[in-house]
């Protein structure tokens, strides 16, 4: 397996003053999350049991329960869907997050990589016509990209899976282009709670689709592997209260972005027009290091399918945290 797939943010975060790397809120947690993480403490003397929670997932997408499967983050969903079937010509479209192209490798898949050129936006005539399995990122992770749902539609033919993580969706106010409401066979939508709600240590996502398909990542699925934590805070992140907090958050980000955004072009410094919590830069070969130095932590891109070290990824931050790395850019 090509190691550099299994490269993430965190481990570059680890020692830095500066976070730019990790995409997660910058912000503390609501009261009611925290609240609802405490409760679920009383019931870890018994086994988990993640049924509220995906039928609180089901209510919210007004989808049948049999449409739902609670997963340990979306990483576990990743490796539930390489492993459902012997794929015969599984397709992961790059630059995007790498870790389902790891589990495909792990299962002891042939993958094929359609990297799409810059701008990096869906060309569907890329896709190989015998593609049994396309993964794609939408808003796609690091690029920023959001395809249009029926663009990622168009995909979709007898025999095939088409797997779109939403882990970024969060991002957007109305959630546009989001597949999580359309049921149609092949079409399984994978979303993430840690980012968004500031929670990556509890494993926390879900996955929505055919029911057909559910069911079979059901049965490959370890007992017990939702914690009670997790089930709760997907329970919690579901609720009317919750919604209202996911917009106002997504609005938060993207006033931040727009800063960030506005703070690279006056510096001329190249990158892509983003919809997610982070932005794709063009900074040049030698910068992530030099900022490395600086403690100044962001995501080195050359790990990505299709980009190379002159590539970073600005996680989105408060403007004040933002200027500070403007400011070490500009020198």
């Amino acid at each position: 397996m090509d190691e550099p797939l299994r490269h993430h943010g965190d481990s570059e975060a680890r020692e830095a003053d500066l976070d730019f790397a990790v995409n997660v809120y910058a912000g503390p947690r609501p009261d009611w999350l925290d609240a609802a993480l405490r409760t679920s403490l009383d019931e870890v003397d018994t086994y988990p049991n993640a049924d509220r929670a995906r039928a609180a997932v089901a209510a919210h997408h007004r989808r049948p329960i049999d449409n739902v499967l609670v997963t340990a983050g979306a990483a576990e969903a990743f490796t539930l869907v390489a492993r459902l079937r012997p794929w015969r010509r599984p397709v992961v479209v790059h630059p995007q997050f790498t870790e389902p192209h790891a589990a495909l490798e792990q299962a002891g898949h042939r993958v094929t990589s359609v990297v799409l050129p810059e701008p990096f936006v869906l060309d569907p005539d890329l896709i190989p016509e015998d593609a049994d399995l396309v993964v794609i990122g939408n808003p796609t992770n690091p690029t920023g990209v959001l395809h249009p749902a029926d663009v990622i539609r168009s995909l979709l033919k007898p025999g095939r899976v088409v797997v779109v993580d939403e882990a970024f969706m969060d991002c957007l106010p109305e959630e546009r282009e989001s597949l999580a409401h359309l049921r149609t066979a092949g079409l399984v939508v994978i979303r993430s709670l840690t980012k968004h709600w500031g929670i990556p240590g509890i494993r926390a996502g879900y996955l929505v689709g055919d029911a057909m398909v559910v069911t079979g990542l059901a049965l490959n699925q370890t007992p017990w592997s939702v914690g009670t934590t997790a089930a709760a805070a997907v329970a919690a992140c579901m609720t009317p209260e919750a919604h209202e907090e996911r917009r106002r958050r997504a609005e938060e980000i993207d006033e931040w972005r727009k800063h960030l955004e506005h703070g690279l072009d006056a510096l001329g410094i190249h990158h892509l027009p983003s919809t997610a919590s982070f932005v794709l830069a063009h900074v040049g070969e030698g910068v992530h290091e030099r900022l490395r130095l600086a403690g100044i932590a962001v995501r080195r891109a050359d790990t990505f399918p299709g980009l190379d070290g002159s590539w970073v990824r600005i996680a989105v931050r408060p403007p004040e945290l933002v200027d500070v790395l403007l400011t070490h850019l500009a020198s």
